[in-house]
């Protein structure tokens, strides 16, 4: 059943990172992802959630997370975070990609491929028998090796029945310490890397979560099942 929501997920996610371009408003990306998810015979999981009003999140420039669609149109050289989580048949896949409009400056570049590394490194330390602490320290150290830092106050979490579950995931940790991964454990990891300072803040709609400083953030996000081998990536794609 998990991976089944991670494959709806991850259908939706693909087609609406197909929609990014100059002139689309976030609006228009938002409506879209009911009709997606609909097609996926799956509903949103974020829509109402503690009041949330939107199908997904989308967050552009210094948005960190949890950004709502809106009248806003997408200019050449943003950086998007479309966050899709779904309910399919009572379970939960949840992703995100960060996806450039056009031409990005060099940093801007450098920041989505630092940020989608550390997912990478993290996948590395997926691992049954591994500590929590261990795929987290992980992130940060690869973030830090790129000059980046990671967000804190924002982490990842189990993820199953319900959209967020126990263990945290955070983006920062230290080896050895932590619970130890299971078998069977689904988590949501989810690097949230910014270009300047850690520290992020809230806007007055209560959602949406931006740098503190305006620089740009970057997020990249993964349903991920822990086994007796190499970690099963439920919202796996090729192309985002």
């Amino acid at each position: 059943m998990m991976r089944a929501a991670g494959r709806a997920a991850r259908a939706v996610l693909e087609r609406l990172a197909g929609m990014v371009r100059p002139g689309i408003t976030t609006h228009e990306i938002d409506a879209a992802a009911a009709d997606f998810m609909l097609e996926q015979k799956c509903k949103s999981a974020f829509l109402g959630y503690r009041g949330f009003p939107g199908q997904v999140c989308i967050s552009v420039n210094e948005e960190v997370v949890h950004g709502i669609g809106g009248v806003r149109r997408l200019q050449l050289g943003d950086i998007v975070k479309l966050d899709v989580g779904v309910n399919k048949a009572g379970w939960i896949g949840d992703t995100a990609t960060t996806v450039g409009v056009g031409t990005l400056t060099v940093t801007a570049d450098k920041l989505l491929q630092a940020t989608k590394s550390a997912l990478a490194v993290a996948l590395e330390h997926a691992l049954s028998g591994k500590r929590l602490g261990d795929l987290c320290s992980a992130i940060e150290q690869s973030v830090l090796a790129n000059s980046f830092s990671v967000v804190r106050e924002f982490v990842g979490h189990g993820v199953g029945r319900r959209l967020h579950e126990e263990p945290q995931v955070p983006n920062f940790g230290k080896p050895g310490e932590g619970p130890k991964l299971k078998p069977g454990m689904t988590l949501a990891i989810e690097p949230m890397v910014n270009i300047g300072r850690p520290g992020v803040r809230v806007l007055s709609d209560g959602w949406t979560v931006v740098t503190e400083d305006g620089q740009l953030s970057a997020h990249f996000e993964h349903t991920v099942l822990i086994t007796r081998g190499e970690p099963e990536i439920l919202t796996w794609s090729a192309s985002i």
